[in-house]
């Protein structure tokens, strides 16, 4: 498969190789460290049993995110890219360790959600930063088969450490130290990223230009306007504005689904007093989601390159729209997990091409806030989406008129995306902008 050959192709890479190692180890972590916080979030028989609850939960959990983020962004356009990736992942096992800490010794309290909140928001800036150097280790036609592959890869990294979270949970008795166990391992995982980060090149990730201790303190006074320097240029590039905002309103209506999908399955397929059987459902609707994640690295580098970026995210909002119509009249077992699967694959089909498109025709010293404010948006998107459900979703989590109008969303997205992106390819023409291109041919793609 072409896939396959040109995965072959960036492990050649040697700054994609180390990048990529980095990343898996990073992400193996994080599924470790967010099992632990699923379980006590939304599985637990004691809390979160409403789509109101859920919904608060997702809210604390993503709205520092939103916060933070541009704030950090700027940085990733002034820092040693490689060096965020070091110390992110080594403040990250230091923060996994007082977490232990507290869970054995004092138990669940507000200090253990106040550093779970600082552990994630690090892990949105270290997405970010891994993202805006990608760049800088693969560059020409394998970019977009890389931009396909490390984000599902690692996602399915994430799916890796949190089996293993949830592996050791089943294998060790009842009580603190089993709660904790992922997290210490979690810390492990974290140290190791940092290392392996050494590997790489001071400045091989960029930025072309590193700021100095003084400088680094003038810019984070005028970040304000830096990150407002960043959105004009996204604007004043159309094409990336477009696909960040079609990427928000996807977020958005995916957040709804998400929700949803853990009220369906811990209080309508499942007995609402069985927490692990809910969970088990729940588990069930993740394998299939990342199932359409693997779909979606395979089929993109094939797929996007004949019918052009723009075209593609168009194709997979409908196939959003598919799912969440058959939703709107059935959410048995079968329906509901084939539905994961095509959502899955649409959502990340999507994100591969914003990604590549945010990449290409953003300059290298916006791409750091350029993916501050992907992020902003990302996070933000879903705070919504968690205030829709909970105003919305009953609290099995299936509502006829709210999938329907899931639906509708999906299908206004894919035409108003197509409609702004035709205007935005021509206005880019007309401004002497290089256009991103119609088909980006990948080695192997003709025979595929």
């Amino acid at each position: 498969m072409s896939v396959i050959r040109e995965l072959r192709e960036l492990l050649r890479l040697p700054g994609f190789r180390r990048l990529f190692v980095v990343r898996l180890s990073s992400q193996a972590g994080d599924g470790l460290f967010q099992v632990g916080l699923a379980t006590l979030f939304f599985f637990n028989p004691e809390q979160q049993s409403t789509a109101g609850d859920v919904a608060i939960a997702f809210a604390v959990l993503l709205l520092p995110f939103t916060i933070v983020g541009p704030w950090a962004g700027v940085l990733l356009d002034l820092w040693r890219r490689r060096q965020v990736l070091l110390v992110g992942n080594l403040v990250r096992a230091a923060i996994a360790v007082v977490i232990a800490v507290l869970m054995v010794t004092t138990g669940v309290g507000p200090a253990v959600y106040v550093l779970a909140l600082l552990a994630l928001s690090v892990n949105r800036f270290l997405l970010s930063a891994l993202s805006a150097s990608l760049p800088r280790v693969v560059d020409g036609p394998l970019l977009l088969t890389a931009n396909s592959l490390t984000p599902t890869l690692g996602a399915g990294a994430v799916g890796v450490g949190g089996g293993i979270g949830l592996g050791l949970g089943l294998l060790l008795p009842d009580g603190p130290a089993s709660d904790a166990a992922a997290v210490v391992l979690a810390c492990v995982v974290y140290t190791l990223a940092g290392c392996l980060a050494l590997r790489i090149g001071r400045d091989e990730l960029g930025p072309e230009t590193v700021a100095s201790s003084s400088r680094v303190l003038a810019r984070v006074r005028q970040m304000s306007r830096d990150l407002a320097d960043g959105a004009r240029h996204l604007i004043a590039r159309r094409t990336p504005a477009a696909a960040l905002t079609v990427m928000a309103t996807s977020r958005f209506l995916y957040g709804v689904t998400f929700i949803a999908s853990i009220l369906i399955s811990r209080n309508l397929l499942a007995d609402p007093r069985d927490a692990a059987a809910g969970l088990a459902v729940f588990s069930l609707v993740l394998t299939a989601s990342a199932v359409g994640f693997v779909l979606a690295a395979v089929l993109t580098p094939v797929l996007s390159p004949r019918t052009g970026p723009h075209a593609w995210i168009t194709l997979c909002m409908l196939l959003a729209a598919a799912t969440q119509t058959v939703l709107a009249f059935t959410v048995s077992r079968v329906p509901l997990l084939l539905c994961a699967v095509a959502l899955g694959l649409a959502a990340q089909g999507a994100k591969i091409a914003v990604d590549t498109i945010v990449q290409r025709d953003t300059a290298d010293e916006f791409r750091g806030r350029a993916f501050a404010l992907y992020d902003v948006l990302y996070n933000a998107a879903f705070v919504g989406a968690a205030g829709l459900a909970a105003l919305t979703l009953n609290d099995t989590g299936w509502s006829r008129p709210v999938f329907a109008a899931l639906a509708v969303g999906y299908l206004a997205a894919a035409l108003g995306y197509r409609a702004v992106t035709a205007r935005a390819v021509a206005a880019r023409r007309a401004d002497g902008l290089e256009p991103l291109p119609r088909a980006v041919r990948t080695p192997g793609a003709e025979g595929a």
